[in-house]
């Protein structure tokens, strides 16, 4: 209850209910449909975990972090499936000439008072 890894997440959840900026109620109110289960687990580093309709379930660690990042896990907790990223087959695509565009550098950055002369070839 008063490890330095754990402090965003308490401050996340202590703030007062009567006031707006409660963070976590109003999650709730926006996500009627999802249930929050908030276990105090001394010793051990904060997480959120998601458990799917479809049986699959995702934690993501959120010890040293800040509220911001804290509202984005939630966010997308609820904008994902929980299901593991896989890859879709089939192998890179490589070409055999480098870019006709070459290599950026620095120098190729141009400003806007630069003109260029344009002409037409026909052939």
């Amino acid at each position: 209850e008063h490890g330095g890894s754990s402090s965003a997440i308490r401050q996340y959840l202590q703030q007062s209910p009567t006031s707006n900026n409660n963070h976590l109620i109003n999650f709730a109110k926006t996500h009627p449909n999802i249930q929050i289960i908030i276990k105090p687990r001394n010793g051990h580093h904060p997480y959120i975990q998601g458990e799917y309709i479809s049986g699959n379930s995702k934690q993501i660690c959120i010890k040293n972090t800040t509220q911001g990042r804290i509202k984005d896990v939630m966010r997308m907790m609820v904008n994902t499936s929980g299901r593991k990223i896989t890859r879709l087959g089939g192998k890179a695509v490589r070409g055999d000439c480098v870019s006709v565009q070459g290599v950026w550098t620095p120098m190729l950055e141009l400003s806007g008072e630069t003109s260029f002369d344009m002409k037409i070839v026909e052939g």
